[in-house]
């Protein structure tokens, strides 16, 4: 199947800590169908990916969390990595951003352990999702159907469990984002 031509900006929410192949090869898919990724976080300069437990590379920040709008992009995306979404899903001004994007139906990907953020943004309740395991029990109390897929769409939520996933989300992902 071809690759959608997508001709839309998506943010790219994270912050050090985050799962550096579940930024970056969604991000260069994004790019590679025509779409214009950015990276939004809670600081400027750079954020600090993670290869497993390990520190990978710096990325450079495109937009901080205070002048960053929703109304300024037409899809989200949020990598996992533990770090990243347990900063993100406590900062008030970063739950509020994801909520703007549940709030005005934007198609939203999340994988690995990126759907915490959702969670505090109220954005799972009534959606079939998957997620890294250790989520399954949040992402129900939070009133989620969670199921072990290794990529979910439901609405405009599409969700992965992890790296190995990657494949299927970014497909899933491309063909959301340009629905």
């Amino acid at each position: 199947m071809p690759t959608p031509s997508l001709d839309c900006k998506v943010a790219i929410l994270v912050t050090d800590g985050f799962e550096q192949s579940e930024m970056t090869q969604p991000r260069d898919a994004l790019a590679e169908a025509g779409a214009t990724p950015k990276i939004v976080s809670l600081k400027a300069g750079q954020v600090q990916g993670w290869k497993h437990h390990d520190p990978a590379d710096k990325f450079a920040v495109d937009l901080t969390i205070d002048s960053a709008r929703a109304d300024d992009f037409d899809a989200l995306l949020l990598p996992g990595g533990v770090v990243n979404p347990d900063a993100l899903r406590i900062n008030d001004k970063a739950v509020a951003f994801v909520r703007d994007f549940v709030s005005a139906g934007k198609p939203i990907a999340a994988i690995c352990h990126g759907p915490w953020t959702l969670i505090n943004a109220q954005g799972v309740s009534g959606h079939k999702m998957t997620s890294w395991p250790s989520l399954r029990t949040d992402l129900e109390n939070a009133g989620a159907e969670w199921v072990d897929q290794e990529v979910v769409v439901d609405g405009k939520l599409v969700t992965s469990r992890k790296p190995d996933d990657i494949p299927a989300f970014n497909r899933e992902m491309l063909r959301l984002f340009g629905a």
